[in-house]
């Protein structure tokens, strides 16, 4: 895939991306996207710009936007261009002559007003990264938009690409009449749920469990109309208030949640995602993984694939060991963040109709976006 991705962005220009919202170095999802960009990471794309409102906005002389200042230094001095707003009227004036892609990874309530932005600013394609927007029907007029306006949205929905998740489908299929359960466990300590209760307002449902309600939609056929019913699993949930250490607000969502969805054709899936997943006894992995699917049948486990499995637990390690202070899931999902970008690379320099494979549209990110609103006030009837 690398080699064809470098074969055709040489031929056509490399894809230019932009990255909205980069957070700090070791733990936002923008960093790392530029990071990996950077280190030249995707073939046949380059990063260009840099966009950190907060950081080099309101932000900008405290503590950690003094931290980013590093980032402005090391990264300005490679040739990308940092803006404090999408619409300084810069953004990409230092890009090449391919495809401009605008990464989006800024907090869900701005992520609809830098949609807007990134596309007056010449964006051609949009990776917009969970959930996309607040609600649904402002993310349905963002995808309205887009196609008034030729742009293409793509949403950074990366276990649709995991293999954790395709060998679990492909042993689904080899047992009729089989359950499909998906575990998500994310390592947040419990006294760190405040800030991220915060940061990610939106909730459990939209943020964290969002992706694996993608995986519902995209290969299930789940949504808020095929919807037959859900029971949550009352033992395992937990919701719990937080005061936010910036807002001085209290937030309540979700610390983990398990359910099982009934689809009106008879098919159960089942969630469970857990933030503090790390503190289980013994760690997360003595619960099969940081994530993984299992199928069973009549209540017995028939397979199990996790991730890190064997093959790339050695890796994690080394990862690990190097960048220990850096959010776990960015060396346990690495290659599949790599996987996402090079993908949409490829095929905006093909020139490709369509979608790169295993790549949600943002008609999945809304149907998403659709679930997720329709399940929470069942599971909360059902929790609290």
């Amino acid at each position: 895939m690398g080699e064809i991705a470098s074969k055709l962005c040489g031929a056509r220009g490399e894809a230019n991306y932009a990255i909205v919202g980069c957070g700090l170095p070791g733990r936002g999802m923008g960093w790392y996207h530029g990071l990996q960009l950077l280190e030249g990471k995707v073939p046949g794309a380059r990063l260009s710009d840099i966009v950190e409102p907060w950081f080099l906005g309101g932000g900008k002389d405290s503590p950690p936007g003094q931290e980013f200042q590093k980032v402005v230094a090391d990264w300005g001095a490679k040739g990308v261009a940092f803006h404090a707003s999408v619409d300084s009227g810069d953004l990409f004036k230092g890009a090449t002559e391919g495809p401009k892609i605008a990464l989006i990874a800024g907090r869900t309530p701005d992520n609809p007003k830098f949609f807007r932005q990134a596309i007056a600013a010449g964006a051609t394609h949009i990776l917009l990264e969970k959930p996309g927007a607040p609600t649904v029907e402002e993310l349905g007029r963002m995808k309205d938009d887009a196609a008034a306006k030729g742009a293409t949205i793509w949403m950074g929905f990366n276990k649709n690409v995991t293999k954790y998740v395709t060998k679990g489908r492909e042993a689904l299929a080899k047992v009729p009449g089989g359950d499909f359960t998906l575990v998500h466990h994310n390592a947040y300590k419990a006294d760190e749920l405040a800030e991220c209760f915060e940061r990610n307002a939106e909730g459990m449902l939209k943020n964290m469990a969002i992706h694996e309600l993608a995986l519902l939609v995209t290969f299930f056929g789940v949504n808020a109309d095929t919807l037959g019913g859900v029971v949550a699993d009352a033992a395992y949930s937990s919701c719990e208030t937080r005061t936010g250490p910036s807002s001085g607000k209290e937030f309540t969502d979700f610390s983990r949640i398990g359910f099982t969805v009934t689809t009106t054709d008879g098919a159960n899936v089942s969630v469970y995602a857990d933030r503090c997943g790390l503190e289980l006894p013994d760690g997360a992995m003595a619960d099969g993984g940081m994530m993984y699917s299992s199928v069973s049948k009549l209540g017995i486990v028939q397979s199990r694939d996790i991730m890190p499995d064997a093959e790339l637990e050695a890796t994690v390690a080394a990862r690990s060991a190097a960048n220990p202070d850096w959010m776990p899931y960015f060396h346990l999902q690495h290659d599949d963040y790599i996987t996402l970008k090079e993908r949409c690379c490829a095929h905006v320099a093909a020139g490709s109709s369509g979608d790169p494979e295993g790549i949600a549209t943002i008609q999945i990110g809304y149907d998403t976006l659709k679930l997720a609103e329709t399940l929470k006030p069942m599971l909360e009837k059902q929790l609290l």
